[in-house]
């Protein structure tokens, strides 16, 4: 396909976060953009600012008109957006419209570029965002497709030029499928998507598919212990890249990188928690890799701001310190209480987690239970169905029933903020996928007044 001839880019799902950088991209690019998604948010919001239309009920009559021009439209969707959708149905059933995949766009627009692709269960979005900041701020001409908003930019989507890509190589759906980067990595391979893949041997298989698209000349990094081969990275370490000496000075990460040819003395990175670490360090293999100075890399390392609802700090105070994460799956959720008892030792910490799936919450329920018995105090939020059904059984007084923590409740979102109140904690963190993300404004503003 040349994009070069499509003049009006529809999309159906235009408010989540990956299709609305496609979005904002082909507006950059002076394409006519509209939309349809299901709920108005802030993201749907910013794209009215930017002039692109959204609507928000499922009708054909709601499209535009300029986008009935099959020669000369192209229709994207998310494979989130339910099948019978009216809109989808229309599109599909009209000849001589492209209506294409949010990934299968991915893979045409990065055909051409040289292709930077992030894989993995866990750490996409921030790997994603340190590695576009590291190579905008090195000034190498690239595109970011960013699965969050990056602090830095107020945005997800970087735009310094277009000869080099930067992208999430998402694994639902097997989406990563559509790619073929010049470098690449696999951060980890959890069991995730189940409802997608049946089992974990089926979503390994999928990542070792994904290995196999990297270009012949191109470059793969795995973590250290991952059961596929590439150049290795880890934490204190024998990895090809692996960070060593860790300090914690003023909040703020200070280590060596140990690299094949050299090491990389006293760097600094803002996130707290190792997962973050080990997200800088791939990002920062990643940009070594592509050639960029080491120098100009230990400035943008340190100038990175981090990535919305990924441990977003929203008060911090001597009294109370608010956070709010993403974290949706059992090895996210550890990874939170890692960085949360690193920075904060010997301090109550509630979690107020909101699960995401139904089936996600069902084929993890005892992995979810234990991680959140981790916490001093625990509320959950009923299941947010996204895509899905209920399944009878699968709830959050369910899976409460299984955790081990004596203080713990199911709320509902109408008591949140008074519950949050009501407790005792140093620290408050909202976890979730879901639209708990939402609700954060309120909680901060309760607990500003609180405190």
């Amino acid at each position: 396909m040349n994009l070069d001839n499509i003049h009006n880019v529809y999309f159906i799902g235009i408010g989540g976060i990956g299709m609305s950088a496609l979005a904002r991209y082909f507006h950059a690019k002076n394409k006519r953009v509209a939309g349809y998604d299901k709920t108005k948010t802030e993201i749907t919001d910013a794209l009215e600012t930017l002039g692109i239309q959204v609507h928000f009920n499922d009708s054909v009559s709601n499209i535009p008109e300029p986008f009935f021009n099959y020669d000369t439209t192209l229709v994207v969707y998310t494979p989130a957006i339910p099948k019978d959708n009216m809109e989808l149905v229309y599109f599909k059933n009209q000849p001589g419209f492209m209506v294409l995949k949010r990934s299968q766009i991915l893979g045409i627009i990065t055909e051409n570029t040289f292709c930077l692709a992030v894989a993995g269960t866990h750490g996409k979005t921030t790997t994603t965002s340190i590695l576009g900041h590291l190579l905008y701020e090195c000034q190498v001409p690239v595109t970011a497709f960013l699965g969050g908003i990056s602090e830095n930019y107020n945005s997800n989507l970087i735009l310094n030029g277009t000869e080099v890509t930067v992208v999430e190589a998402d694994e639902f759906d097997r989406s990563f499928l559509t790619l073929s980067p010049d470098i690449a990595c696999i951060t980890s391979m959890d069991a995730d998507h189940l409802d997608i893949y049946g089992d974990a041997k089926e979503l390994v298989k999928s990542f070792e598919g994904f290995s196999k698209r990297v270009k012949a000349q191109g470059k793969l990094f795995v973590k250290n212990g991952l059961p596929i081969h590439g150049i290795t990275y880890g934490i204190e370490d024998d990895s090809d890249y692996s960070i060593h000496n860790i300090t914690i000075q003023n909040g703020v990460y200070v280590f060596d990188v140990k690299t094949p040819e050299t090491t990389l003395e006293n760097l600094q990175f803002n996130l707290p928690g190792r997962h973050n670490l080990s997200n800088a360090l791939i990002a920062l293999a990643m940009a070594v890799a592509y050639g960029c100075p080491h120098q100009q890399l230990a400035k943008a390392l340190a100038s990175y701001k981090g990535v919305k609802r990924r441990f977003s700090y929203h008060i911090q105070t001597d009294e109370l310190v608010f956070i709010d994460d993403y974290a949706h799956h059992p090895e996210e959720i550890n990874a939170v209480y890692q960085a949360v008892r690193e920075m904060y030792p010997g301090k109550k910490v509630l979690a107020v987690f909101q699960p995401h799936l139904f089936s996600r919450t069902r084929d993890f329920a005892d992995e979810f239970a234990k991680s959140l018995s981790q916490f001093d105090e625990v509320m959950l939020l009923d299941i947010y169905p996204a895509r899905e059904l209920p399944i009878e059984g699968v709830t959050s007084a369910w899976l409460l029933d299984k955790m081990e923590t004596k203080n713990k409740q199911v709320i509902n979102k109408t008591e949140l903020v008074s519950k949050i109140k009501e407790s005792q904690a140093q620290i408050v963190l909202t976890i979730g996928a879901g639209d708990i993300g939402e609700e954060v404004k309120h909680i901060k503003k309760a607990l500003s007044v609180a405190s």
